[in-house]
């Protein structure tokens, strides 16, 4: 009996020290912040990432697992129809990752949209259709007929890396044939490490839905999300955290990109985020003297130039600084007028996003913020 009863005490101890490691060895969510922004909710989303269902190296819920742990909100496995050059080890399911995915997304919270990535040799190049229904009818030789049946099923879809390969980077006559008959209203202006000027202007030019991806293959070694070191990542602003909302604003085109320390999209996208990040607090005015604190309230950093004639001629504000300032203004009536340039908030091509602020007073602060006239 006491042999008996010492073992049952090992046992029970046993399992004491692996729940506690169990626990020790839990994931940890970085949180991003980011504010909302014009009565929309930011979500932090990555709508390009793969498994081993196509050239991906991690089963689906790896995928999840790090989506969970760097802070994101949707994710999308688009794994390739045409190339899986794991079939020998892995059977072609087109709608399997998803499948497989589904309950540990909504255990730890995330949405995952399904989704698939159409490949074809560059032009035209591949492509990203998201809110499928079946992957199976996409999977047929004739581009059209696949965007026909993408479309069927209301997918939203999207040209992926357009200049990954550089001797054939171009709009040609098919994309025009995508774009008219709406079957592509989004374009890829981040990938990975790369940010492509060039397609950033084709955004602009054909009023495309803005996305920046990972496009990962490999197992992401990122511990947390940082300022300084993130997944680039797509920033939907979205009226609620649930599919519907995101595939709206898709079709509306709210989105701004998040690559490195730049954040890239439309001046009002990016207006609202700079206005709602920054704080400017505790004013004193004491004749021609003011002193104020500006706050970044956000994960994103800010770096400042000035174009007007007061206020320092650099003013970096990484995540979460504050800084005291003190200025001298012309007069003791004359509100202090600031004008600067978000030389990491992108509007267009080499253009930066311009603010101006109009401080007068405890009870008076206005900040307006316009295209930079470069």
């Amino acid at each position: 009996m006491k042999q008996s009863r010492r073992i049952k005490l090992v046992v029970v101890g046993i399992i004491v020290v692996l729940v506690c490691a169990s626990g020790a060895w839990a994931q940890v969510r970085q949180e991003i912040r980011i504010p909302d922004i014009m009565d929309y909710r930011t979500l932090k989303c990555d709508f390009h990432i793969h498994t081993v269902f196509s050239d991906g190296n991690v089963w689906p819920t790896v995928r999840v697992d790090e989506a969970w742990r760097e802070g994101l909100d949707v994710i999308s496995i688009t794994d390739h129809i045409e190339y899986q050059p794991h079939k020998q080890d892995v059977p072609t399911n087109h709608n399997r990752p998803y499948e497989i995915a589904l309950s540990a997304a909504k255990e730890k919270g995330i949405l995952l949209i399904k989704g698939a990535e159409i490949t074809r040799d560059t032009p035209p190049g591949h492509f990203n259709a998201l809110f499928l229904d079946d992957v199976n009818p996409l999977d047929t030789k004739d581009l059209l007929d696949c965007m026909a049946a993408a479309d069927k099923q209301g997918a939203f879809i999207w040209w992926n890396h357009p200049d990954w390969k550089p001797e054939h980077v171009g709009w040609f006559d098919i994309h025009t044939t995508l774009y008219e008959k709406k079957y592509m209203r989004g374009i890829e202006v981040v990938n990975g490490r790369t940010y492509s000027p060039s397609v950033h202007q084709w955004a602009l030019d054909k009023n495309l839905t803005f996305f920046g991806n990972s496009d990962i293959h490999a197992p992401s070694l990122l511990e947390e999300s940082t300022s300084e070191k993130h997944r680039p990542m797509t920033l939907v602003f979205a009226r609620e955290k649930s599919i519907a909302a995101v595939k709206d604003a898709l079709v509306d085109g709210r989105t701004a990109v998040w690559f490195e320390d730049k954040i890239i999209g439309r001046e009002e996208y990016l207006e609202a985020l700079f206005d709602a990040a920054v704080q400017i607090a505790d004013i004193e005015r004491e004749g021609k003297v003011a002193r104020f604190t500006l706050r970044n309230n956000s994960d994103l950093p800010l770096d400042l130039q000035r174009v007007g004639n007061i206020g320092p001629r650099e003013l970096i504000l990484p995540a979460g600084a504050v800084v005291r300032m003190r200025l001298n203004a012309s007069g003791e009536e004359q509100p202090i007028e600031l004008s600067y340039l978000v030389r990491n908030f992108l509007v267009a091509p080499g253009k930066e996003l311009r603010v101006d602020f109009a401080i007068a007073g405890q009870l008076k602060i206005e900040v307006e913020a316009g295209l930079s006239s470069q």
